[in-house]
């Protein structure tokens, strides 16, 4: 059975209502009681069938107010790339060593960023990175030679996101002690790139559903008209 305080902020929030975005960011503001500075979260359900393949929907976006998260970066790469990816503020560098910690099972880090030259290395202990999300792809600009620009844009708040099997898209988005206009825009610019990878392939309504919520708050649903459009 839900808490007290949960079942108190659920009461604040009228069910069927679609809030606009700035109101549904103060709805969330409002009902977080959380002790601690909640991650603020949106998720958007979408008329996509990820079974095929020209249907999935995967990207990257640049949160202009970042994820309010410190984020903790692997580079892996050769002797030659690693005073370039620690000047850029790499956590953890290096080559063997960390394929061999990663085979052991470990998995210390937010984001593994990887030059190409390394790949089929990597790829021995891909079945342990990509159920975490931590294989690096080029799509994602996480395979890549310039691993300086890579570690900036994720430390600066670059986000990675892909539908799952039930066709939702979510993402961290902020903090609730984030200002308001900071989470709206942060939230602005994830959905219009969600809306913007759009697959040819899909049909009917893209955008089925938007909901806002915070680590420990129930959810808020947001109007879908202005990202439709």
């Amino acid at each position: 059975m839900a808490g007290k305080k949960y079942r108190e902020a659920v009461s604040k929030v009228e069910r069927f209502r679609e809030y606009d975005l700035a109101d549904a960011v103060e709805k969330v503001k409002e009902i977080t009681n959380s002790r601690f500075d909640a991650t603020v979260d949106v998720a958007v359900k979408l008329g996509v069938d990820p079974r095929h393949a020209d249907q999935v929907v995967r990207g990257t976006v640049m949160l202009p107010h970042g994820t309010g998260k410190t984020v903790s970066v692997l580079v892996v790469c050769k002797e030659a790339k690693v005073a370039e990816a620690q000047e850029a503020g790499a956590d953890l560098v290096g080559f063997e060593e960390y394929i061999e910690k990663i085979q052991e099972g470990w998995t210390g880090v937010d984001v593994i960023i990887a030059t190409p030259d390394v790949m089929g290395q990597l790829g021995k202990v891909a079945k342990i990175l990509g159920p975490r999300g931590l294989m690096p792809n080029p799509k994602s600009g996480t395979v890549t030679m310039d691993v300086a620009k890579a570690v900036k844009e994720v430390k600066a708040g670059k986000i990675e996101f892909r539908v799952d099997k039930a066709g939702n898209v979510h993402a961290p988005v902020g903090k609730v002690s984030f200002t308001s206009d900071a989470l709206v825009a942060n939230i602005s610019s994830f959905l219009k790139e969600v809306v913007r990878l759009k697959p040819s392939a899909a049909k009917g309504q893209y955008v089925q559903g938007i909901a806002l919520s915070s680590t420990m708050s129930p959810s808020v649903k947001v109007k879908m008209e202005k990202f439709v459009a």
